[in-house]
């Protein structure tokens, strides 16, 4: 005789895949060589042969043949503007030149319009596979911003579409309390630290986890504070307030500090190797004073060094970086700083191996929001791998489990093990049979958020409203 538990896991499922290959991504190669996998009430019931799993189907449960084609955990863009790119999609600020140019003029004027325009984003990452994402900067210090994508009502805006069930992929949010890509100051930091509200009805579906500072610009813009030379003289500053270096510096430390001690992730846009020591110096003084892993990170990371590779490693600090990035900017950096810190740039295969949290991410509308494109940048900046599978394995892990992770979520979604969320998505062919240069080729057949089907390639289009 069953128990009630037994009854519950065997319950027939809302949705079954089988027929093709279920990476799981979970740890320890739990669930290999699946070919099916289960879901109800939005959880991931079970994964494994056919008839493992066929034997959950009942009168009601939705089976999809696969046909071959492969399921993968749900795509997570840690980094990615969803607001902005519903606005301005689809063009982006790279469009196809090798470095960004101005944005087109759309702003979001309205309450309505930045509706329609999450809405959109959000029917367009569905279209590509990505089950969560990550704003990185909303709040206060954009609330006069002229594209309107940034501020406090940007966050409202998604507060209510998360109640009223309208999201079509989880969000995480980090607030923002200076200007976007520009300056901010230690007294405004410290008043929006203290007045934010961060909470929601559901954090699995929108999480306010922290804060992102601006910590300097970009290399190409000889405005990343590093300690190399730049080939023209130019001498940038942190674009934290203060006097002088050594004020700006101390004010961006104290930024970090408060977080920290306030339980707040951060995340430190921070390009130069400069700017990059000053945020470990203070997360190394934090974890002394509150030994917590709060999943602090550094964005794009630029010219980021082995030694603090292996600092970030030792403190829990991730990277998160935009691979393409890397490709399009290159001569870019080589005129401005010279070919010898150039050439040390972006090392992914160091952070591999120190052992750093490595999250890929497309940082649209800068670059396209495609997942696929990024991975394929990240293999070949790397060069030739030993283990190619290995390699496509490793990164199809930077935009699933490792942004679980830095999400906080590892426990919950990332992967396909039973009790996981039921995010996923399915390839027409299996990624871990291909070249990395061959995935942008590769279609996206279907995206499944919370167990409900969100993107069906083969039906109609589903989208929440009309944009």
């Amino acid at each position: 005789m069953r128990t009630a538990d037994g009854h519950a896991r065997n319950a027939p499922a809302d949705l079954i895949l089988r027929g093709g290959p279920v990476h799981t991504l979970a740890p320890g190669g739990r669930g290999a060589g699946a070919t099916a996998v289960a879901l109800r009430d939005g959880l991931v019931a079970r994964v494994g042969d056919d008839s493992e799993v066929l034997a959950l189907a009942g009168p009601a449960t939705e089976v999809v043949d696969l046909a071959g084609r492969a399921v993968l955990p749900g795509i997570n863009d840690s980094h990615l503007h969803a607001t902005w790119l519903g606005a301005l999609w689809p063009d982006t600020l790279f469009g196809e030149q090798a470095a960004p140019g101005p944005p087109p003029e759309r702003p979001l004027l309205d309450d309505g319009r930045r509706r329609r325009a999450i809405l959109r984003a959000g029917d367009l990452l569905a279209s590509l596979g990505i089950t969560s994402y990550t704003e990185p900067g909303l709040g206060p210090g954009e609330d006069h911003g002229r594209t309107g994508a940034f501020g406090t009502s940007v966050a409202e805006q998604y507060r209510a579409l998360a109640a009223e069930g309208l999201l079509r992929a989880r969000v995480t949010v980090l607030w923002l309390y200076g200007e976007l890509d520009g300056p901010s100051d230690l007294e405004n930091y410290l008043a929006g630290l203290a007045a934010t509200d961060g909470a929601t009805s559901d954090a699995r579906w929108l999480r306010f986890a922290g804060v992102k500072i601006f910590a300097d610009g970009i290399p190409p813009m000889r405005s990343a504070y590093t300690h190399h030379c730049y080939a023209d003289g130019v001498r940038p500053s942190l674009l934290v307030g203060g006097a002088d270096d050594a004020e700006r510096e101390a004010n961006l430390a104290r930024m970090i500090l408060a977080a920290h001690r306030a339980g707040r992730q951060v995340g430190v846009h921070a390009t130069g190797d400069r700017s990059i020591d000053i945020m470990l110096d203070a997360v190394e003084r934090a974890r002394r004073e509150h030994d917590v892993d709060l999943g602090h990170y550094v964005i794009h990371g630029d010219l980021v060094t082995g030694p603090q590779l292996r600092r970030m490693a030792a403190l829990g600090v991730g990277l998160n970086t935009q691979p393409e990035i890397a490709l399009r900017t290159r001569a870019l950096v080589d005129d401005a700083l010279g070919p010898g810190p150039a050439a040390a740039a972006w090392p992914l295969r160091e952070a591999f191996d120190a052992g750093v949290p490595l999250c890929l991410s497309s940082d649209a509308p800068v670059l396209s929001p495609d997942w696929r494109r990024q991975i394929a940048a990240a293999d070949a900046w790397m060069g030739p791998a030993d283990d190619p599978r290995a390699r496509m394995e490793r990164l199809l892990r930077c935009y699933t489990v490792e942004p679980a992770r830095q999400d906080h979520a590892a426990s919950w979604k990332g992967t396909l093990a039973p009790g996981m969320a039921a995010d996923l998505c399915v390839l027409e062919a299996d990624p871990l049979a291909l070249t990395p240069a061959e995935l942008p080729d590769v279609t996206v057949e279907m995206t499944v958020v919370d167990g409900r089907i969100v993107h069906d390639r083969a039906a109609s289009p589903r989208t929440t409203e009309p944009v």
